[in-house]
């Protein structure tokens, strides 16, 4: 994981939830744990890692999360117990 990408970790850890985190920096974190992205149709997005799935929406025509979608992505984190 390269510095950008635990930067990303470390803002989806923050309280208050930060409001201007990019699907792209999610989606390069994702990646760099091991996790799959499946697209499905329009802009949902399925985030597979060891069987566990987290089904969300891409931005648009934003670039940036809505805060509901970093605390579904933190709680993820959590669950797949990446966050401790």
């Amino acid at each position: 994981m390269n510095r950008k990408q635990q930067k990303t970790l470390s803002r989806i850890k923050d309280k208050p939830t930060c409001a201007d985190l990019t699907w792209d920096d999610v989606q390069s974190f994702f990646k760099a744990i091991g996790a799959k992205i499946r697209e499905g149709e329009g802009s949902r997005v399925q985030v597979i890692f060891n069987k566990r799935v987290l089904r969300l929406h891409k931005p648009h025509p934003q670039k940036e999360l809505r805060k509901y979608a970093v605390e579904a992505i933190r709680d993820f984190l959590i669950n797949i117990e990446v966050i401790k």
